[in-house]
């Protein structure tokens, strides 16, 4: 059977179709929600309360989806998002990722949290678009490696992920008792860096545990605040965008600080429990400050109508994660690619069927609330 063939046509089903091929232990970690999940359930509950309006016109031959973002050429308003641990769904991981991608010249982001070094996925992704996700550890040191391997590696844009400074309570991870890190994995750019290697006795596929100790040691970072943000700024040059923003109020301060973009995410609920719908947090922080700099969305995204319904909510692009995920588990390369190009497939259908040329001409007008 071919790998599009494995892969649903309708993306909704892709969970279901993952999990007859994921390991348990793997799967409870792609899902996990913090506490009982509620917010993962909110992102999903939120698109349902959005319905496209029809226009009744010519439908256009044709739908231009191209678009930039902070200087990034892309052929559609869709990134792969961050992922950590992607062997977890395929061998190749992070490196079979990266290649979809760049097939589709999409803009993969890269989390610090790879299976596979900042370097090797730069390498895997050619001559792709990649943007570095940072989760800012307590060591500065080790944050200025990032920083510079990253840029050296032809990362361009910077996105700092704010809502893991601590992390969540995930109850399917705690019943099994399972962490992905405490057998070293998804820690590859921490273990191929000279600053974490250089506090170490011994290299760490000699003593993997004293590095799985001093990675639980910087990785969580529940001081970290807006003042330490001039440390970003003297060793990155490129665009800095904020992934975690919930409110219009953050935003602006965004804006004070001179951030170039902001992600309005929840981190797929995965890590706080109670928290509000991305999706309804987004309207309120276009308002606030739409036009001051780039705002995309993630969190919930699992279908070319759930892109269609955050662009034409505001959002310049939107970033999707579990579902390449998926299709990363069910055919490899091939698979994230197949998924990622019928969700962008979807989400031209969507935008001609609304009567519209381009998804930059959708707004708020093109949808309808329902109760």
């Amino acid at each position: 059977m071919s790998t599009t063939a494995t892969i649903p046509k309708d993306l909704s089903k892709l969970e279901a179709q993952a999990a007859r091929r994921l390991r348990p232990e793997a799967l409870a970690y792609i899902l996990a929600g913090a506490g009982d999940a509620s917010t993962t359930r909110a992102n999903a509950a939120a698109f349902g309360r959005w319905r496209t309006k029809r226009r009744r016109t010519r439908k256009p031959r044709r739908v231009d989806l191209t678009t930039t973002v902070l200087g990034t050429r892309m052929p559609a308003p869709v990134l792969f998002a961050p992922v950590g641990v992607q062997t977890l769904a395929h061998p190749e991981g992070d490196l079979a990722t990266a290649r979809a991608a760049t097939d589709l010249g999409l803009t993969y982001v890269h989390s610090t949290q790879g299976a596979f070094s900042m370097e090797d996925v730069a390498a895997a992704s050619g001559k792709g678009a990649r943007w570095y996700q940072l989760y800012w550890p307590s060591d500065d040191a080790l944050a200025v490696s990032f920083l510079r391997r990253a840029k050296a590696a032809g990362y361009t844009h910077l996105v700092i992920t704010l809502d893991t400074t601590l992390l969540g309570w995930r109850p399917l991870d705690l019943d099994r008792g399972y962490s992905p890190f405490l057998e070293n994995k998804g820690i590859a750019n921490y273990t191929s860096d000279p600053v974490f290697r250089g506090k170490l006795l011994a290299p760490p596929d000699v003593a993997p545990l004293p590095a799985g100790i001093q990675f639980a040691g910087v990785f969580q970072n529940p001081g970290l605040s807006w003042d330490q943000l001039p440390l970003i700024r003297a060793n990155w040059d490129g665009p800095i965008l904020l992934k975690g923003i919930q409110s219009a109020a953050d935003a602006r301060m965004a804006v004070d600080q001179r951030i170039d973009g902001i992600v309005v995410s929840n981190h797929g609920g995965r890590q706080v429990d109670g928290a509000i719908a991305s999706l309804d947090a987004l309207r309120p922080i276009v308002k606030a400050v739409g036009g001051d700099l780039a705002i995309l969305f993630d969190s919930g995204i699992r279908t070319g109508q759930h892109a269609f319904t955050a662009l034409a909510l505001g959002a310049d692009a939107v970033l999707v994660g579990r579902p390449y995920l998926y299709g990363l588990a069910l055919g490899g390369r091939a698979g994230a690619r197949t998924v990622m190009q019928r969700l962008v497939d979807e989400l031209a259908l969507e935008v001609r069927r609304a009567g519209h040329r381009s998804a930059a001409s959708l707004t708020r007008s093109s949808l309808v609330r329902v109760p």
